[in-house]
């Protein structure tokens, strides 16, 4: 298969691409990694009129700590470049450990942040970790910039509040604190296949071992990630213990989460799959809470 006739444009400033946004708006889309984008041209499930390609924008590629808390990534920043980064494995494991689930190496060394989480695919790994920790974005446009919480930002299936002048520039991203455990599960029919089921999980706990913050967010159980929040809260306040666990998983699994049925997975096989990958990252979450 081969794309429908678009215009191309490979701007060397951001400034351009700005101007080009602003001129061509919903006609035009952004071009970073394409790992998603060009398959979908091929298969002329998306036909845009205009192609701009950010890979000529170095200045949206980078990986900074400077304040000592915050995580923050240049939307054109390479996959690989977050998977190898030794600070990112110490102070942010759960995005960490994430990364290895997203396809191949071969299309981690390609494919960006920016672009994966602005695709806003329900399947895609990066979105759920950001919202899980409260992640911001950036979003620039010919007449200045602004945050979006992570919460406000994934509106639905490949929709996001983005406006349709805007780029997303830069994420931000809260180191874990200490006493927080972490984990990412999902199930894939093949590894590198999309997730039929996926959990990104934090649990904080005090020196009594209890409780006092948790986050459950699910990937391709809805049509954007599903942020569990009454789930979690069944968490706050309490010990560890495998009643608990299973009540978290069955409310979670049985109430909360909205599976799409596909034919890879029915809507049951789904929530069972959800009460699953529930109960052990909530064992794995909190086993690591203790330890730190």
């Amino acid at each position: 298969m081969k794309p429908a006739s678009f215009k191309y444009y490979s701007p060397e400033s951001l400034e351009e691409a700005l101007r080009l946004k602003a001129q061509y708006g919903d006609e035009a889309r952004i071009l970073a990694g394409g790992q998603s984008l060009i398959p979908a041209m091929n298969f002329r499930i998306m036909q845009p009129a205009v192609l701009l390609d950010l890979n000529l924008l170095s200045e949206l590629s980078y990986i900074s700590t400077k304040d000592g808390k915050v995580l923050h990534l240049g939307a054109m920043t390479r996959l690989n470049e977050v998977e190898d980064d030794v600070v990112i494995a110490d102070r942010l494991s759960l995005l960490h450990e994430a990364l290895p689930y997203i396809a191949h190496p071969q299309i981690r060394n390609r494919g960006t942040v920016g672009g994966n989480i602005a695709h806003a695919d329900p399947a895609a790994e990066l979105p759920v970790v950001a919202l899980a920790m409260d992640s911001r974005f950036r979003v620039q446009s010919i007449n200045g910039s602004h945050w979006i919480d992570s919460e406000d930002f994934f509106r639905g299936y490949f929709e996001t509040a983005i406006d349709s002048s805007e780029i997303l520039v830069e994420i931000e991203m809260p180191f874990i604190s200490t006493c927080t455990g972490w984990a990412f599960l999902e199930v894939s029919r093949r590894p590198g296949d999309y997730a039929m089921a996926g959990i990104a999980a934090l649990v904080t706990l005090d020196s009594n071992q209890i409780c006092r913050k948790a986050r459950l967010v699910y990937l391709n159980l809805s049509d954007a990630p599903l942020d569990a929040k009454q789930s979690a809260d069944l968490l706050v306040g309490e010990v560890q213990s495998d009643d608990l666990i299973m009540a978290v998983a069955i409310k979670a699994s049985e109430e909360e989460i909205m599976p799409m049925e596909s034919l890879h997975a029915t809507v049951n096989y789904q929530r069972h799959l959800a009460c699953i990958l529930t109960k052990r990252a909530l064992e794995l979450a909190f086993g690591r809470a203790r330890q730190r």
